[in-house]
Parts: structure tokens; sequence; C-alpha cells
């Protein structure tokens, strides 16, 4: 039992790890914050090995394992934001991108589709993990010169492929009919015929 529980025991470690590395950034020990975050970033390819080595993949797992991802993410652009260590457009991005991930996630729910995680959106991924390090690295030594914007040239590059890879979800939601174009058709209309009824309704009582 403890076996076939061990991806998600490492998974919900992550949710642990979240604010430790936040408490440790505002502390300004990003040697620490760097370590943690390093740390979660194992659990996180362990969890994974291990639920597809031993078949050990579960519906829990599914839902919890991006969600701890993107919160520890999201909670670590949030902490450097508010140190003003990056901008905040940075942050607004990527809330933005996981909130269109969770509308297109709601016209799957139900149906037996499963959308895999594409090479641009791991890239992605590794990319902030990237840029995420260089910036607690940079502000733990003071470093400068070669240092000075690497971070942000590196934010710049996975916001860019997250962009990339959030096109590509949409058009894979679209054009492969998980969309319904007729759907979205019928509420438009339906949008229309409720206004235009509510005005008539106005025009009678006036």
């Amino acid at each position: 039992m403890f076996k076939k529980n061990i991806p998600n025991i490492l998974t919900l470690l992550r949710f642990i790890f979240i604010p430790l590395i936040v408490y440790f950034i505002f502390s300004q020990n990003y040697l620490l914050a760097f370590i943690f975050f390093t740390l979660s970033g194992i659990t996180d390819v362990l969890d994974g090995f291990i639920a597809r080595k031993f078949n050990l993949i579960s519906n829990f797992g599914k839902l919890i394992d991006p969600l701890a991802d993107k919160s520890t993410q999201i909670c670590i652009l949030a902490s450097l934001v508010t140190l003003k260590i990056i901008p905040v457009w940075i942050l607004a991005i990527v809330v933005i991108k996981e909130l269109i991930m969770i509308i297109g996630a709601s016209f799957l729910y139900g149906k037996d589709v499963v959308v895999y995680s594409k090479w641009y959106g791991k890239l992605a991924t590794v990319l902030f993990y990237l840029a995420i390090v260089v910036s607690l690295i940079t502000n733990q030594f003071n470093a400068t010169g070669f240092w000075d914007n690497l971070d942000l040239i590196i934010y710049c590059i996975a916001i860019i492929t997250t962009i990339f890879s959030l096109a590509m979800y949409i058009k894979f939601l679209y054009q492969d009919g998980f969309i319904n174009k007729s759907d979205l058709d019928t509420e438009n209309k339906n949008v229309v015929i409720k206004n235009k009824s509510s005005k008539q309704e106005k025009g009678s009582q006036i």
C-alpha cells in the first residue's frame, strides 16, 4: 500500500516545500531557497519516473501533480516580483496562461481525452526552472557583469515558449473538435436573442 502511494507522497512533499522556499526568499537566504527548490524539482522527476516505471499512475496523481508544479512556480515568481527581483509582467503572463489552461480543461471535463505534455511545454518548464535558479544564485552572490540580465533573458525565452505552447494547446482543442464549434455558435446566438428580448422588455415598460 505504501509503495503504491510513493509518487503521491513525493508530489505532496512539493507542497510542503513551497512555504519553505518562499520563506527563505523573503529572508533573502537565496541559497537555501535554491536548495529546497532543487529538492522540489528532484521529487517532481522522481514521482513521474516511479509512477510510470511501476505502473502506479492514479487519477489523484494526474490532478495533484500539475497543481503542485504550477503552485510552486507561481508562488516563487510572486515572491520574486514582491522583492522586485523580476518584473510583474512575467508573473501576469504565467497566471493568464494558467487561467486559459483551466478554461480549456473545462471543455475536456467528462470526455475520455488525455492531453499529453509536448516537448515545448516541457521546455518552457525547464526554462522557468533555470531562470528562477539564476535569479536566486545571482542575488545570493550579488553577481554582476555577465549575470546582470541573464535571468531576464531566460525568462523572456521561457515566456515565448509558454505562449507558443498555449497557442498549440488552443489549436489542439479547437481543431480536434474538443471545443464544439456549433456549441459556440449556439451560445453566441442565445446571447444575441437574450439581448434583443431584454431590449424589447425595456421598450414595453417605457
